[in-house]
């Protein structure tokens, strides 16, 4: 069975992914499962070893990762639920000044964007954006777009979000240099959706029609947690994950004792985030303390649709890594001299036909995997830096296929043109500078 007949068939099933997915609305989770086993049938793999193979695709890539999303989407709904995403709204607009309220609603949504769905995060702070909107005389259009790309840079390359995540274990990458390349080059992209908000979305004018201004926010939820203890959560499992990848150094900067075994432990994702899940809860004032159950069973029921897709992708996944097309396709697109490209155009081709970023991840590092040693990347910091171009595929572009379009517009006051231009104009732009970056990047590191 040639090369040329497999590849055929996996561009097929991708399509008929696409139209089950978009045009009859079936779940990924079905469509993944099934276009998993169909492949594997069509290509000459035993049936039993389709099936043994679509499930132990599903359970590796959960035993993985399945704990850190839980813990990660507990940890965003305590955030919500408590007003530690308010407080740490405040906090970031007592640093940068009430003249800069835009690069406020911006650096806002790139920490709120780490543990929280880009979705979920700008319909909890929707109300902090309308009110700094009208408390600073600018457009909704121009606020919204703003918070709208700091969430989208972080949602699409910085783990514990469930899609950059998922692409470590499947890549497997080090997820401690995954999250500092994530954050670091999610900084430029933020601020360049910053500017485009300011230049692009301020011709377009939507009063902000606040419920409720800045201090009434704060009223509404009480008395706020200290800006210390509401970055905690976050803060935490990132600085435990990055000191246990400073300790697996080659060159054991810890050593190999009692204080290095310390680390590793704790520094494990899994640890890490159960951690700080502990540390989310103590933001549970006492008069709420009856609701904690509540709303961590809303986190894990939040969290279902994310693992469920997961699984599914390593299902896809391990299908595809079972067949000898890996080294021909690779091989051809070497020749073609597009390496760290080829999956920036994957990933978009199936953000933009699917319109969901997470899918478009996981699929995109399903089928990049076989490929990584004939590609030339092999080394950690190449893993990391095709997980960054993944995510930037998955950025473009947000258009009406993907619910985080109708979010943004619905909680905005847009219509469907200044969505358009807002929206998908923003994350056409934040994508391709991401590439630009990760391009430049492996000029030098690969």
């Amino acid at each position: 069975m040639s090369a040329l007949f497999m590849f055929a068939v996996i561009v097929l099933a991708v399509v008929a992914m696409v139209i089950a997915i978009s045009k009859f609305k079936q779940h990924p989770f079905l469509v993944l499962v099934v276009v998993a086993v169909v492949v594997g049938l069509v290509c000459g793999i035993p049936t039993e070893d389709v099936i043994t193979t679509v499930k132990n695709g599903f359970g590796n890539i959960l035993a993985s990762i399945g704990i850190v999303i839980l813990a990660g989407t507990i940890i965003g709904t305590i955030l919500e639920k408590t007003g530690a995403a308010l407080t740490m709204a405040n906090s970031i607009l007592k640093v940068v000044g009430k003249k800069n309220s835009v690069l406020t609603m911006g650096l806002t949504g790139y920490v709120t964007g780490i543990p929280v769905f880009c979705d979920s995060g700008f319909v909890i702070l929707s109300p902090i954006s309308r009110a700094l909107a009208s408390q600073s005389n600018v457009s909704l259009a121009v606020m919204a777009t703003a918070l709208s790309g700091g969430l989208y840079a972080t949602h699409c390359l910085v783990p514990p979000t469930p899609g950059p995540i998922a692409m470590a274990g499947t890549l497997e990458a080090d997820l401690g240099l995954t999250i500092l390349v994530g954050l670091l080059i999610s900084i430029p992209v933020t601020l360049v959706a910053i500017v485009y908000a300011k230049k692009v979305a301020s011709k377009i004018d939507i009063p902000a029609n606040p419920e409720y201004t800045v201090d009434e926010l704060v009223e509404k939820y009480g008395k706020l947690p200290g800006t210390l203890h509401s970055f905690s959560p976050i803060l935490l499992p990132i600085v435990l994950i990055a000191l246990k990848s400073v300790g697996d150094f080659p060159s054991a900067p810890f050593g190999s004792g009692i204080f290095k075994m310390i680390v590793s432990f704790v520094g494990n994702p899994v640890i890490a985030l159960i951690l700080g899940v502990f540390l989310a809860m103590t933001l549970i004032p006492k008069e709420e303390k009856k609701n904690t159950l509540n709303w961590i069973t809303e986190g894990v029921t939040n969290s279902a649709g994310i693992l469920a897709i997961t699984g599914a992708g390593g299902s896809f996944g391990a299908i595809l890594q079972q067949l000898p097309i890996a080294d021909t396709l690779s091989g051809s697109m070497m020749g073609l001299g597009i390496g760290i490209v080829l999956p920036f155009v994957i990933a978009a081709l199936l953000k933009t036909a699917m319109g969901a970023s997470t899918v478009a991840m996981i699929t995109t590092s399903a089928m990049i995997a076989p490929m990584m040693d004939a590609l030339g990347f092999t080394s950690p910091i190449a893993k990391v830096l095709v997980i960054m171009v993944i995510g930037a595929g998955s950025m473009t572009v947000s258009h009406a296929n993907d619910s985080y379009f109708w979010v943004v517009s619905q909680f905005s006051d847009m219509d469907t043109k200044s969505a358009y231009k807002c929206q998908t104009g923003v994350t056409a732009v934040m994508g391709i500078t991401t590439l630009i970056i990760v391009f430049l990047l492996s000029l030098f590191l690969i």
